[in-house]
């Protein structure tokens, strides 16, 4: 069970009958909105409130990867683009729909719809 703390922490609780471990797996340091699974589970996408997006592989224990950074177009939210792991898709308060490559976080494409987006 993976799950966030208010102060953008990454945690992750291994439940296994009735006994658990708490494993801290990142610090964001921002807050974190959302976390999606990619279709195959192997990466996780942390979202901040901030509107950066991370990635966190956890098979690979490490840090998280901060892919891309959209605070200052008004972020709402994030996901992954499948079929596949390589994009991602989000979308801003304005309505503006937009997918980046989740390599190296480069902007790929975009779509205005027209209309305020709420969550």
């Amino acid at each position: 069970l993976y799950f966030s703390a208010q102060e953008g922490i990454l945690i992750f609780y291994h439940i296994k009958d009735l006994e658990y471990e708490i494993k801290i797996c990142a610090d964001i340091s921002q807050p974190i909105s959302s976390l999606m699974f990619s279709p195959d589970y192997t990466s996780l996408l942390i979202v901040t409130d901030q509107g950066t997006v991370y990635s966190y592989r956890p098979a690979h224990s490490g840090e998280a990867v901060k892919l891309l950074d959209t605070s200052s177009n008004c972020f709402l939210a994030a996901d992954f683009l499948t079929p596949g792991n390589n994009y991602c898709v989000s979308v801003t308060i304005s309505g503006e729909v937009q997918v980046w490559s989740l390599e190296d976080g480069t902007f790929l494409s975009k779509l205005n719809l027209g209309i305020e987006v709420h969550v």
